[in-house]
């Protein structure tokens, strides 16, 4: 059974955080139903549809930006007080729009999740999570890393209440009180929970997760252990996800799985006999999808999904068929309804288009007057600057909320740009003098009409550190710009993890001096990316990663006064001997610096290499004989006279070109890691081989992995 749905644009407010739109209760099934949205300009809306006009219930006057926004009530009746979260404060109305709650948290930070459940308010800060019941402080946690949402599963269903958090560094944290029960790790950070089903699922336990690299799964959350029912890998790279819920928009009786990305992606997955996710409607929308609600907002009986968008659309998409099936006399009305709408529409746009023109005037006047001062347009941008496991490439996603014209990127450190197929933009590069003004790469990219969103891929290389910049310029007068900095760190391409393999030979750096245990810890945050700015609460930490690369590991672990690094790659060790003595005697500090090196490390790097390497000369020896290949083709007619192998390179030709031209300079970024690893093991050793470089680069043109290894123990 195919979904079909249209899309219908209801309104536009202003900028919207995550969760910040929900649909209230419907007094008779299928009516239509009311939408409750806060933006940035700290204004709560309430509208509904009427003849297709969207008419305002009722509307705040602007304050601070909202973060949240929940609907609670007494357990077991319609949940129709809208409760909302700005700043350290909690602000609850009635569904006309009067304000019964104003509840100051006393936060030291704003609050960035919230959840609520009869008295129960379940509130998140950065690294805070509160607990409070009919406004009165109940229990406390300080997390480790960044808490990106809170839930609880349902009290009316469970005899205990158990709120769950889902925090940056992979792991929901399950609570009791002000205790952590037990954690469990998700694939991905967690940026979204829900309780399945709109209710907790059969056992009321059962909670959905969704990640920022774009997974999706559920877990049961018992008392002892956590079990794992199911997950959805992201195969087609799509984006993060913002925003899920349960409806039934299929009207299977089943309730079906919506989700929001912030690529713009709207997903519907109905569940099979298995009780298995299966996708069953897909739509893109132009901008990041902050909040998804399942209901019936435009006419009685036609059920929808209601999004509310980046920079503040509420858009609809709808059971109700666009092209209705009607007799003479009702084709005539819906004909005149049309023509009514359009005529309107225009006057409007007429009235806009004159009023624009005004106030251009009027800035132009102003400006030039003696007493002119200049007013820069303010804009809002939401970025995203993320490491991709899959490819060991960094994801950045800019989002205006009006259109992009261009923007420039500049980096002081060598980075390669990557292709990404989702972007329509026209990328020019500008020759740079890295000499003499550590410029590595200028590109502007132009982006067509209407771009809202810019996704780019970059890859650095580890060792080389410094910053990447943007310069967002958007279509707006007059023209004005805004600069995004994003640091490339000296371990980029690290990955934290949980678990690593405790097997491999290691080799072990070892620092110990006068340092407390937040300098060490601002060191670690410097080398590597996804540590908690905040230093851990703990005497002692250790912090596991994984290269996405080369997947070699790295184990640290610090405290006051020391610290030892453990990785089976002796270039990462030495990475971090170079920076960390650096940043010590930036700050004065003395250092006492001993390391042991594992022979046995190289060879194991070099297998680690191998296959990819082998891959990549392989790919290129192919890419190099396609022209030659074809050129034949058209010579002899056909290609019986070729070898299987000619005939399948010729056959993928297409493939093979694309996927070559996706990963530029691959090669020579293993060659460099292979040429590293060689000085590194030497430089440790005190013996310095960098004229046995061109003999080792001679190697690898030749590439035989024995031959390799011999050179590496025979040098």
């Amino acid at each position: 059974m195919d979904l079909n749905l249209n899309r219908a644009d209801y309104l536009q407010v202003g900028v919207t955080s995550q969760k910040t739109m929900k649909l209230l209760p419907a007094s008779r099934h299928r009516t239509t139903q009311k939408v409750v949205i806060g933006d940035h300009d700290g204004v709560v809306m309430c509208f509904g549809m009427k003849k297709g006009e969207a008419v305002a219930v009722f509307k705040t006057l602007p304050g601070q930006k909202i973060a949240r926004l929940e609907l609670g009530g007494v357990l077991n009746t319609p949940q129709e007080k809208i409760f909302i979260a700005a700043g350290s404060e909690i602000r609850g109305f009635t569904k006309r729009g009067k304000q019964f709650l104003s509840f100051e948290t006393n936060l030291t930070e704003s609050i960035k999740a919230m959840h609520i459940s009869g008295s129960d308010l379940f509130l998140s800060a950065s690294y805070i999570y509160n607990h409070y019941c009919d406004c009165k402080d109940q229990h406390y946690y300080l997390s480790g890393d960044k808490i990106n949402d809170v839930i609880c599963l349902p009290v009316e269903r469970l005899p205990r209440i158990t709120p769950v958090l889902a925090c940056q560094d992979r792991v929901l944290r399950v609570l009791q009180g002000s205790d952590v029960m037990y954690e469990t790790e998700v694939p991905g950070p967690p940026t979204v929970l829900a309780l399945h089903n709109g209710n907790g699922g059969d056992s009321g336990e059962d909670l959905l997760f969704g990640t920022s690299d774009g997974k999706l799964g559920l877990i049961q959350i018992t008392t002892s252990k956590p079990v794992h029912k199911w997950e959805i890998r992201n195969e087609k790279k799509r984006g993060g996800i913002l925003c899920v819920d349960s409806f039934d928009i299929v009207g299977d009786g089943v309730k079906d799985l919506l989700v929001g990305r912030d690529d713009g992606m709207v997903e519907v997955y109905s569940f099979d006999n298995a009780n298995e996710p299966v996708l069953r409607f897909d739509q893109m929308l132009s901008e990041s999808v902050t909040s998804i609600q399942g209901g019936c907002i435009g006419k009685d009986g036609y059920d929808e999904i209601v999004v509310s968008t980046y920079s503040g659309w509420v858009t609809g998409l709808t059971t109700e068929p666009i092209h209705k099936e009607s007799g003479p006399g009702e084709e005539l009305k819906i004909n005149q309804e049309m023509q009514n709408k359009i005529s309107s529409l225009r006057s409007e746009l007429e009235h806009l288009q004159y009023k624009v023109l005004q106030e251009r005037e009027k800035y132009q006047q102003s400006s030039q007057s003696s007493t002119a001062k200049s007013a820069v347009p303010s804009f809002s941008v939401n970025d995203k600057f993320t490491l991709n496991k899959d490819d060991a490439s960094y994801s950045l996603i800019l989002e205006v909320q009006t259109a992009i014209d261009n923007v420039l990127i500049q980096s002081d450190v060598p980075i390669d740009l990557l292709d990404v197929d989702k972007n329509s933009a026209v990328v020019s590069f500008s020759s740079c003098d890295s000499e003499s003004n550590d410029n590595f790469l200028l590109a502007t990219y132009r982006c067509q009409a209407n771009t809202t969103r810019l996704e780019l891929k970059i890859r650095s290389i580890e060792g080389q550190y410094g910053t990447l910049q943007a310069y967002v310029t958007p279509r707006i007068q007059p023209k004005t710009c805004q600069v995004r900095q994003y640091l490339i760190k000296p371990l980029s391409l690290h990955q934290r993890t949980h678990f690593i393999d405790h097997d491999r030979p290691m080799n072990t750096l070892t620092l110990t001096g006068q340092f407390s245990f937040a300098e060490v810890h601002s060191w670690v945050v410097f080398c590597l990316p996804e540590v908690p700015e905040k230093p851990p609460a703990e005497e002692c930490v250790t912090f596991y990663f994984q290269n996405t690369f080369l997947d070699t590991q790295l184990e640290s672990t610090y405290r006051k006064g020391e610290g030892v690094f453990k990785s089976d790659n002796i270039s990462t060790i030495s990475i971090l001997k170079d920076v960390l003595s650096k940043e010590a005697t930036k700050r004065k500090i003395n250092l006492n610096i001993s390391y042991e090196i594992n022979e046995v490390s190289v060879k194991h790097t070099l297998k680690l290499i191998h296959p990819k390497l082998e891959y990549q000369l392989l790919l290129a020896k192919k890419v190099q004989l396609i022209d030659a290949l074809k050129e034949l083709q058209v010579h002899e007619g056909n290609t019986n006279f070729l070898i299987p192998e000619y005939r399948c390179i010729l056959e993928e030709a297409d493939h093979l070109q694309e996927e070559y031209k996706k990963q530029p300079a691959h090669l020579e970024r293993l060659y460099g890691m292979i040429t590293d690893l060689f000085i590194d093991k030497f430089k440790f050793k005190g013996t310095n081989v960098k004229t046995k470089v061109p003999l080792l680069l001679e190697i690898l043109d030749n590439y035989d992995q024995n031959a390799l290894i011999a050179f590496f123990d025979a040098a």
